[in-house]
């Protein structure tokens, strides 16, 4: 995304040391003489070497460093569990984080890495919407790792992703095992790369099940729970309608549980993203669960690693079956209760 800046490597060559010692000197770890820390603070000074602000810190006896995390909507569940984490993983090299959410803005979005960035905040976790990231690059000295979302317009980017390709195969070769060959797919901005794979997985397990993809079965571009309700219930009463859906994310399959509550059909479902009470409802919530601590421990290793470039980390998926995933396709029709446990609302 810039030029190449000095890493710990040069530093260690500079000063005649070990890339542990650099580390150590970096992260103010004991055991380190003073004849050696001073030598590396000296390295560090004559390359101009930051390590996310860790040089100038050091030099003026500071010790925290501070992280950016910039994300779509903090109310959203993944991002409430991504922030924690983050939080978590960067307290591991005592380092605070600062949020900012773009609510599916770009604008803002920008706005925030920009106000950031002329804070001093030069180190940035992003999960990134659908625009153009190629402005990116007018910022000299900022680092960043993008995380859930390959950006676009950047051909030199950091990136941890889920395996969503993976994910969506999962998901519909559970489904159609069961049974099922009328699968919908509830999805939102598919110039996502997240949602686009999922899709992609989804379409593959059909197409090698010798299933057809049926894009009247396929709702794009619905980002709210009442919305996704809305659109379940128009495919719900087409003369042939799906007997399985798919959410590429909590908020469709929390907007699934809201659309079968009032309605006798018992479809099967697969959400991508766990959720709170997902195991209590009746069924419990068939989701595509990951590791959130792992998506948020390797984007804060890459950002404080000294490194830059074109790596990619992928985070393995697994699917949980609960319930909802594993309903025959030829159930009798029955109502749902969607509220937890069973009992009433």
């Amino acid at each position: 995304m810039t030029a190449r800046k000095p890493t710990m490597v040069d530093v260690a060559r500079h000063a005649g040391v070990s890339l542990k010692t650099v580390s150590r000197v970096v992260n103010q770890e004991p055991h380190v003489s003073a004849v050696l820390r001073q030598r590396v603070l000296t390295a560090i000074s004559t390359l101009g070497f930051r390590r996310n602000e860790a040089a100038s810190r050091l030099a003026r006896g500071a010790t925290m460093l501070t992280l950016g995390l910039i994300m779509e909507n903090i109310s959203n569940e993944f991002y409430s569990r991504l922030a924690k984490a983050v939080e978590a993983a960067a307290a591991d090299h005592e380092a605070l984080v600062v949020f900012g959410s773009y609510e599916e803005r770009p604008e803002r979005e920008r706005m925030l890495v920009e106000s950031m960035y002329a804070r001093g905040v030069d180190s940035l976790i992003i999960v990134p919407s659908a625009a153009d990231h190629g402005w990116l690059g007018e910022h000299p000295g900022l680092t960043a790792v993008f995380v859930d979302r390959v950006p676009a317009g950047l051909e030199q980017a950091d990136v941890v992703v889920l395996d969503d390709v993976k994910g969506g195969l999962v998901a519909a070769e559970h489904l159609i095992a069961r049974g099922h060959r009328r699968i919908a797919l509830i999805s939102d901005d598919d110039g996502l790369s997240s949602v686009h794979d999922r899709a992609s997985g989804y379409r593959t397990a059909l197409r090698a099940a010798g299933l057809p993809v049926d894009e009247s079965l396929v709702v794009r571009g619905v980002f709210d729970p009442w919305r996704v309700s809305r659109e379940v219930s128009r495919l719900l009463d087409l003369a042939d309608p799906p007997t399985a859906l798919f959410a590429t994310n909590n908020r469709a399959a929390i907007g699934i549980l809201q659309a079968l509550r009032e309605r006798p059909e018992r479809p099967a479902y697969v959400g991508f993203d766990d959720f709170a009470l997902a195991d209590v409802f009746n069924p419990g919530v068939t989701v595509v669960r990951y590791d959130v601590a792992r998506l948020a421990r390797s984007a804060v290793d890459l950002l404080l690693d000294g490194e830059s470039g074109r790596r990619r980390v992928k985070v393995p998926v697994e699917l949980v079956a609960r319930g909802s995933g594993e309903l025959p396709g030829r159930a009798p029709s029955r109502r749902i209760d969607a509220s937890p446990t069973g009992g009433r609302p």
